[in-house]
């Protein structure tokens, strides 16, 4: 990364930026936010920004592989219940940052991330806990970086509450991964947050409910989006929040998710089959669509479409079936199909029907198993994204880097990140609406596409030479660090 211009703030290495967040790679994974938080932070200390990640401890194995100290004790309120707070450093920075975990008994314990009644209790707990810490610590970060709504309350309890006045200075920049999820609590949970200056609940509001993003965008010093095209679609389209997007759009910013590449690398990746680089990628691949197509029973002499993600109405997993069953039956090119995913009983049980009336053709996993879609990446020769909703997405990122076409909906940042083929310099296939009919033709025109050898294999290079690496992505969150703290 070139070399940049900083505060005083942020070169100080007594003040670092501190990232909180539900999930960090590899130690708790849902989605793209923990790869994420997992990856920019690395980039940043990279550029020689001292750089802290804090998340909740949670009961597993990839915790316990880990080596902590203890760098805290202590206890608070949290309504009439007192809560005992412990926070641990991991010993090595094996994540290529500082990182800490913060353990409540009772809430911050857990086997998962999400799932549970007291999701809310639990991040109230979590930011409370980190902010108690801070401050009895005596440690002032040269910025706090809240990550979606379950650190959406920081900013408001850092300005607004007083016995968190010594952080009454430090700028806050706010991520909105995903504006569809908002932690909406009922008002009765505001006993639960510390003493605040009362004529301020508006901060908190909206509609009548605590809205912990909605607080997050009002109170924080500046925000980012994972997309330029994101920026713009949540004035528009935001869960019931796109008049808060419009009135704080002065400090929004749009920033496009960057990936690992030394996680996501087909010359070094230890989950494939056979690893490849740009000059091996058609027999690398072709080793890695006969190791998975032998473990689905699949024929790997046919074009291989991949569906990895979470069966959600915003993924538009719910047309999956649709698809599948128009390219296995009505497409003059035959493919195979697999897809990788889990959620909506509906989708999962229509998806193992099919896999029961096609078999041979469709290899369905209900599940997610990380290997199992690093290989995917590097097998298929196109990758389907029909998503409603996608601030960025990071799969079709990781497809490009395995020299795996996506076929995308022209939405958020797909469509930032992918050129349609019928486009100068275009190396992707994109389709405008979210229906199956949509997304069929799409798969249709990738049939034309491998049936040009030649042209697939030029495409493939192509796209293993696009940079989506964070030191880009990184460098513009730097500016808005420096430009928040001179």
């Amino acid at each position: 990364m070139d070399k940049l211009t900083l505060s005083d703030s942020l070169r100080n290495p007594d003040r670092p930026v501190l990232h909180l967040s539900a999930e960090c790679y590899p130690l708790a994974k849902v989605g793209g936010l923990g790869d994420v938080v997992g990856a920019l932070p690395k980039y940043l200390a990279r550029a020689g920004i001292r750089t802290w990640v804090a998340i909740p401890w949670y009961n597993k194995p990839s915790v316990h592989a880990h080596q902590f100290d203890v760098v805290y004790k202590g206890t608070f309120l949290q309504g009439t219940r007192e809560l005992q707070v412990q926070v641990s450093k991991e010993k090595t920075d094996a994540l290529g940052f500082e990182l800490f975990l913060v353990r409540i008994p009772g809430l911050l314990d857990r086997d998962e991330v999400y799932g549970y009644a007291d999701d809310g209790d639990q991040f109230i707990a979590f930011q409370h806990g980190v902010l108690q810490w801070l401050c009895d610590t005596g440690t002032l970060p040269s910025i706090i970086h809240c990550h979606d709504h379950h650190t959406g309350l920081t900013p408001f309890m850092m300005y607004h509450c007083e016995k968190f006045a010594p952080l009454k200075q430090v700028p806050t920049v706010a991520t909105v991964h995903n504006g569809q999820y908002q932690g909406w609590m009922d008002w009765n949970k505001a006993t639960l947050l510390p003493p605040y200056e009362s004529w301020r609940w508006g901060l908190l509001d909206w509609d009548r409910m605590i809205n912990p993003l909605a607080a997050l965008i009002k109170c924080c010093t500046a925000y980012t989006t994972v997309s330029e095209g994101y920026l713009g679609e949540l004035m528009h389209a935001a869960n019931g929040l796109e008049a808060l997007f419009e009135i704080e759009r002065a400090k929004g910013h749009g920033i496009a998710n960057g990936i690992d590449t030394e996680i996501w690398n087909p010359e070094t990746d230890s989950m494939l089959a056979k690893n490849y680089n740009i000059t091996s990628v058609k027999g690398g691949k072709q080793a890695n669509k006969d190791s998975l197509c032998g473990t689905f029973g699949l024929d790997p002499s046919l074009p291989l479409l991949a569906f990895i993600g979470r069966f959600a109405g915003e993924k538009g997993a719910d047309l999956l079936p649709e698809i599948v069953s128009n390219v296995l039956d009505h497409l003059d090119i035959r493919f195979s199909v697999v897809i990788l995913g889990s959620g909506d009983p509906g989708v999962q049980q229509s998806l193992e029907y099919l896999a029961r009336q096609y078999p041979g053709r469709l290899g369905v996993y209900i599940g997610y198993q990380e290997s199992l879609a690093h290989l995917i990446y590097a097998a298929a020769d196109f990758l389907i994204m029909p998503s409603r909703v996608e601030p960025c997405g990071l799969n079709q990122l990781y497809s490009m880097r395995y020299g795996t076409i996506p076929i995308v909906r022209r939405i958020g940042g797909l469509s930032d990140t992918v050129r349609d083929i019928g486009e100068e310099d275009g190396y992707g296939i994109q389709f405008l609406h979210a229906n199956a009919g949509d997304a069929t033709y799409a798969v249709q025109r990738a049939g034309r596409l491998y049936a040009d050898g030649q042209r697939m294999q030029q495409l493939r290079e192509h796209l293993m030479k696009l940079d989506f690496s964070w030191d880009k992505s990184a460098k513009r969150y730097i500016q808005i660090y420096d430009h928040i703290t001179t």
